[in-house]
């Protein structure tokens, strides 16, 4: 088996000392909001890296400042697509690394009681044919939000999609499967199980409630279905 991957050919680990040690940050409940959410923006780089390395690329040539070379361009149409809220924390990292990307935003919310992900907002581009699509969301747990997400990107004319998390739950990795056994999910680690409140265990707690020192990601006022 390659270095990185893990026994599914569609989950592929990144596996790298300098992601293991910010990880390892990232789950310290002592870990600061400001700290935490700029070690969720670096591992979004190396996830971004490891996400992009088969765009296609074309063949060009620039001038130096000291005669002309022969150089490389990614010639691929990529849209970036965080979930709401906890996904903005890697879209930084994944523009450092594919400035060009069109940027997509889908929001969902747990429903505290059922665990469903409740979508309240969507804006991206209308057709996605032909696209390489990457959804992020820190937290691959019931996998709810992140086929949620996928479901609506595919509505939308996508077929190259990846999910880019930090943590997946081996519930959320089958549910996807599952669902979309054509994705790629891009993760740090995949951790034990989900607790009785969908949690994942280690995990690192909730991940927009960390990175944005806020509560609850549930709308005021939001009232689940009897």
């Amino acid at each position: 088996m390659p270095r990185g991957m893990s026994a599914s050919a569609l989950v592929r680990t990144v596996d790298h000392p300098a992601v293991a040690d910010r990880l390892a940050r990232i789950r310290d409940a002592a870990t600061p909001t400001p700290t935490f959410r700029r070690l969720v923006e670096e591992v979004g780089v190396f996830l971004a890296y490891e996400a992009t390395r088969d765009l296609a690329t074309r063949a060009d040539t620039v001038e130096t400042p000291v005669g002309p070379a022969s150089a490389s361009r990614i010639d691929a149409r990529v849209v970036v697509a965080p979930i709401l809220r906890a996904g903005l924390g890697l879209l930084p990292g994944f523009l450092q690394v594919v400035d060009g990307a069109v940027v997509a935003h889908l929001g969902f919310f747990r429903d505290p009681e059922t665990l469903a992900a409740v979508p309240y907002y969507a804006n991206l581009p209308a057709d996605l044919a032909g696209a390489h699509v990457f959804a992020l969301d820190p937290m691959l747990a019931t996998g709810h939000s992140g086929t949620a997400a996928i479901d609506v990107l595919a509505q939308r004319g996508a077929t190259t999609i990846s999910l880019l998390c930090l943590l997946a739950a081996p519930a959320g990795l089958a549910y996807i499967a599952q669902r979309h056994p054509s994705v790629t999910i891009y993760t740090c680690a995949i951790d034990e199980k989900l607790n009785d409140h969908g949690y994942i265990v280690p995990g690192l707690g909730d991940a927009g409630d960390r990175m944005f020192g806020s509560a609850s990601s549930v709308p005021a006022g939001y009232r689940a279905k009897p």
